[in-house]
């Protein structure tokens, strides 16, 4: 459904110049300079821009963003609506560096200058102006103060839902306005808070709906953990209770429920904590509290902030937080450089979540960074698998090209006995020792996940109408198999047999049900 207020511009030719001029919203700029889109997935339309080369966009709910053309963007209106009169009654005040602290008296000095600034460089009748569009779109005079806050509120809902990507690199844009970043922990903490203070406020049924779901059940325990109540042990024993019954594969949680009940110092405490510890702690009242210091000073605190993030990760990811979960990651990311071991951890973490592409992203980065020919092939082959769920057929390819040249399969010496010669006679001449970590690749797990890979790439370029891919893909398959280990090639028979098929009735014309699948 169209905004009112937009289709009102869209009608009046005489108010859409008034907005476009002295304003800057102009309904025929409608274009960005690059391709994005939300990383949410959800739709988006560019309804107007200005002369800095910003756009306008209104996102599925209604909500409006903008972009600026240096990479930032967040939300400005729940509407066009509300964000014209933003903009409109504000003096620029979307896209001004308004600092945290400025109390109302500075906000209305800045906004001032601004203005000020507008009427004496091309706005004379800049009041005029404003009480004519405003009053042709039907708007109320709202003070600044009010817009201000206004704006401050919707811009801390960017996230999660409203961030913008460019399309071609996957990198967000940065926050319009930096106060609308929440901090991890606080944005991971809240349902969990907000389940501990019901908790608090409730009977049994208040404990029973929180306490029952392992997801939600952790959220309260972390929340916990940073806001300590002596009166809060009953509300801990039975959240005590419920992980040791259930002995999920979350242990720390369980370990941590153990640790702030252990706390108390009550020995009748003492039975349930053991339930739920595999190390058993000590048998006394006073042994027991000292045991539970030890380990909250070792493993948990009362700093959120000490936690590592991908904890947070994890709980929000556990709640079913998904778009939380995307953004954060994303933003992450963005900011990490030539770190292995983080990128790989964020690599995992968007697969988990099933946002392929931004996982090819980090693990891209990730196999650039391996230092060995096994390791380069392993990052590869998996970066393909990744690309391929993306459906981005021709990087898989290309990813599996680079896995062929780290084991030497694509060089003249393609045979293992014909690669050993060659390793012994460079071993001779001078230079670095040639990189051999890789010699033994078809003998090992990694030549059947490097064939599988081939294999699942002919599947699915026939599927996307890639016969050309599938071919020559193929044509590679076929040498693995015929190199690889018998117990490794026997474990992909299924699969090698439908791809083979596959590529022979795209061959002939043929259609119908591959053999391997109707035998099912």
């Amino acid at each position: 459904m169209i905004d009112r207020t937009l289709a009102l511009l869209r009608q009046r030719p005489d108010l859409a110049e008034l907005a476009a001029f002295p304003f800057d919203f102009d309904i025929n700029r409608a274009y960005h300079g690059e391709d994005v889109h939300l990383a949410s997935g959800a739709s988006l339309e560019p309804v107007a821009g200005d002369d800095t080369g910003g756009t306008y966009f209104v996102c599925a709910d209604g909500a409006v963003l903008y972009a600026s053309s240096e990479g930032e963007a967040g939300l400005i209106g729940e509407s066009v609506t509300e964000a014209l009169e933003i903009i409109i009654g504000g003096g620029g005040l979307h896209r001004m560096e308004i600092g945290p602290c400025l109390d109302e008296k500075q906000l209305l000095a800045e906004i001032r200058e601004e203005e000020d600034e507008m009427r004496a460089s091309y706005a004379p009748d800049l009041d005029a102006r404003r009480a004519a569009l405003l009053d042709g779109l039907g708007l109320p005079r709202r003070s600044p103060v009010e817009l201000a806050f206004r704006l401050d509120a919707v811009a801390r809902r960017t996230d999660p839902d409203h961030v913008l990507l460019n399309s071609m690199e996957l990198m967000a844009y940065q926050y319009l306005d930096e106060r609308a970043r929440v901090p991890l922990p606080d944005a991971a903490l809240a349902p969990g808070r907000a389940d501990l203070q019901r908790m608090r406020n409730g009977g049994p049924a208040a404990w029973e709906d929180a306490g029952s779901d392992p997801a939600r059940r952790a959220g309260v325990l972390r929340a916990a953990q940073f806001d300590r109540r002596a009166h809060d042990l009953p509300l801990l024993r039975h959240l005590l209770e419920r992980e040791a019954a259930g002995r999920t594969g979350h242990f720390r949680e369980r370990r941590l429920a153990a640790v702030l009940v252990g706390l108390h110092g009550h020995a009748e405490d003492l039975p349930l904590v053991r339930a739920a510890c595999d190390h058993l702690p000590p048998s006394s009242a006073s042994e027991l509290a000292e045991w539970a210091r030890q380990e909250d000073a070792a493993d948990f605190g009362q700093d959120p902030a000490a936690e590592d993030e991908f904890t947070w990760i994890a709980l929000a990811r556990r709640q079913g937080r998904t778009e939380f979960v995307r953004a954060v990651l994303i933003r992450m990311l963005d900011d990490t450089g030539p770190k292995a071991e983080r990128l790989a951890a964020l690599s995992r973490e968007l697969e988990l979540i099933g946002d392929h592409a931004q996982a090819a992203r980090a693990h891209h980065n990730f196999a650039s960074l391996q230092g060995t020919a096994w390791d380069r092939a392993a990052a590869c082959s998996k970066l393909a698998e990744l690309h391929r769920l993306a459906g981005d057929l021709p990087s898989a390819r290309r990813a599996l090209e680079r896995v062929r040249s780290a084991i030497g399969l694509d060089a003249p010496a393609a045979r293992p006995q014909d690669r050993q010669l060659a390793l012994d006679l460079g071993s001779a001449a001078e230079g670095p020792a040639p990189d051999t970590s890789a010699a033994e690749w078809h003998r090992r797990g990694l030549g059947r996940r490097i064939t599988e890979q081939h294999l699942e790439l002919v599947l699915a370029a026939i599927e996307a109408g890639r016969p050309e891919l599938a071919e020559e893909t193929m044509a590679h398959g076929k040498v693995l198999l015929k190199t690889i280990a018998k117990e490794s090639r026997r474990s992909l028979s299924e699969l090698s047999s439908r791809a083979k098929w596959a590529v022979a009735a795209l061959r002939t014309g043929r259609s119908g049900v591959d053999p391997a699948q109707s035998s099912k």
